[in-house]
């Protein structure tokens, strides 16, 4: 059989909406187009798909499992659009990446500078995203590759380590801890972390928690109230430790001191992206950077 695109958008906007009337309305169709486009494509699959009561609609298993594929099937068919119409007018490809604010732009532009050494003439587009946002965008077709920490690759996405980076702790310069060169793990057993994403929500968030349990304490956290900022600034003006990838020395001005731990442990930098799409240049930039 052959799957309709269209129908399988109709499936997703039902189960998002948990209404054929609210999802008729996002359509633009009349609820009983819907509903026959919905009922069709239950009887091609040969399932049932939602489970419609009183008080609304939901998806059953197999809905869900349609619906994880469907996301996958749109993103590779715009990319395969996208790449037969770049190739028919004779335009070069553009890398377009993404990145999570735990990957500052040197990191970004170290990984960037050992392909471009191979491709001098290579385009590219970097923009800063959440976690959320990068999955939805390689899903969608909308990225070739994004950077990350921690972020579990969903249905569709796969995920390999590109690096693994040296972990340090920032303080704000008037912080006790800023005349210090260094610090060992178990010494901040009594700080406040500074961390970006809730924990048992956050990949990355859980690895640096981990890496305190492993020295032996739980740690107290508070989220950082301004999301998307280098990590180096969540200290600034408070009492509050961070973990990151920054070099020991000075940070923002003189204004954050940042300290090598000792013995070092590390956070890794994954990249994540679709299989199922086709992009030379994305794969060149996995080899290039040891994929």
């Amino acid at each position: 059989m052959g799957l309709d695109l269209r129908k399988l958008d109709h499936l997703i906007a039902v189960a998002e909406e948990g209404s054929f009337t609210r999802a008729a309305a996002r359509l633009h169709l009349s609820q009983q187009a819907l509903s026959t486009s919905i009922r069709t494509l239950e009887r091609e699959v040969g399932v049932p798909l939602l489970d419609r009561d009183a008080t609304g609609v939901t998806a059953l298993p197999a809905g869900l499992a349609l619906i994880e594929d469907a996301r996958v099937l749109h993103g590779v068919a715009r990319s395969a659009v996208r790449r037969a119409r770049r190739i028919g007018r004779g335009e070069a490809a553009t890398l377009r990446i993404g990145h999570t604010p735990a990957v500052t732009g040197e990191e970004v532009t170290a990984l960037l500078r050992t392909v471009l050494a191979e491709l001098p003439d290579l385009r590219t587009e970097v923009n800063q995203r959440y976690p959320g946002q990068l999955v939805e965008q390689l899903l969608g077709g909308g990225l070739d590759i994004a950077l990350c920490r921690g972020t579990r690759p969903p249905h569709g996405l796969t995920r390999t380590t590109l690096a693994r980076h040296r972990l340090a702790i920032a303080v704000d310069a008037d912080h006790p801890l800023a005349g210090r060169d260094h610090v060992g793990l178990p010494e901040l057993a009594g700080e406040q972390f500074v961390v970006w994403g809730e924990p048992g929500r956050s990949g990355y968030t859980d690895l640096l928690l981990d890496h305190c349990r492993r020295a032996g304490f739980e740690p107290r956290v508070t989220r950082n109230p301004i999301q998307g900022t280098p990590p180096v600034t969540a200290v600034l003006g408070t009492r509050h430790v961070a973990f990151v990838t920054a070099r020991p020395g000075t940070a923002a001005d003189g204004r954050v001191r940042v300290l090598a731990v000792r013995p070092s442990i590390h956070a890794p930098l994954h990249a994540l992206w679709n299989p199922h799409t086709t992009s030379e240049i994305r794969d060149e930039f996995l080899a290039a950077n040891g994929q």
